[in-house]
């Protein structure tokens, strides 16, 4: 048993972990390629808000949005 966790230790800690070990000793080198995988979310992150926030004003200017506040049961 003890055998089936040392793998299991040895398949995160080698394995897994790898490229964040390969960050962590990124970061003293440069901060930002350190944080490249961070800004990269962001950049995607702001995309979808922005697609969204078209798509909203898409469906805003051609009022087929249901603003009613009765359109649920519990509001009534």
């Amino acid at each position: 048993m003890k055998a089936f966790f040392e793998g299991i230790q040895y398949l995160f800690v080698n394995i897994l972990f790898a490229p964040l070990d390969f960050l962590r000793h990124l970061e003293l080198k440069t901060w930002f390629g350190a944080n490249t995988i961070n800004w990269i979310f962001m950049i995607i992150c702001a995309c979808a808000i922005a697609y969204w926030i078209k798509q909203l004003r898409i469906f805003d200017d051609a009022g087929t949005e249901n603003q009613d506040t009765t359109a649920h049961s519990f509001l009534k």
